[in-house]
This record gives structure tokens, sequence and C-alpha cells, in this order.
């Protein structure tokens, strides 16, 4: 499970702001609303007629695999890099 992200936006006057961002503190808070999200998925999958099982397996592989993605975007003069550990 990644543990941090950190996001870095360089705004166009070349001053950038760093955000730190832990990832179990985030998990705890939204915990109420990531067990409705499940329950709901849940739901899509027996309506659409898809392995429950296999569903949230591949979404906890996917959040596994999650730790040393990067993720650049440049607009211009502005950019935005973040980065799971």
């Amino acid at each position: 499970m990644p543990q941090l992200v950190t996001v870095r936006v360089k705004r166009p006057d070349g001053r950038p702001i760093r955000i730190w961002v832990p990832v179990l503190p985030v998990v705890v808070v939204f915990s109420p609303v990531a067990v409705l999200a499940v329950v709901g998925v849940a739901v899509a999958c027996l309506l659409y007629r898809v392995s429950v099982v296999r569903a949230l397996g591949t979404g906890w592989r996917i959040v596994s695999a999650s730790p040393g993605t990067r993720v650049d975007i440049e607009q211009g003069r502005t950019a935005v890099l973040v980065t799971i550990r």
C-alpha cells in the first residue's frame, strides 16, 4: 500500500508549491466513504454480471502496484508532478 503522495505544482511565476499527503490518515478519515464505494462496486458488478471477488481483487492489485508511480502534467508555464511512494 502506498505510504506517501507528494504533489508539486510549479506556478507560472516560477515558485513551486509542495504538498506531502500521508496515505494512512486519509484512508482512516475516508473509510466510511470507502465502505460505501465497495458496496456500490459490488452492486454494479452484480448488475453487469461481473465476478465481485475478481473485480475487488483487481482493484486491490492496482492500489498495491501504485508505489513508485509518477505523473507529470505540463501546460504552458504551469506543471504538476504527483509521486506515489
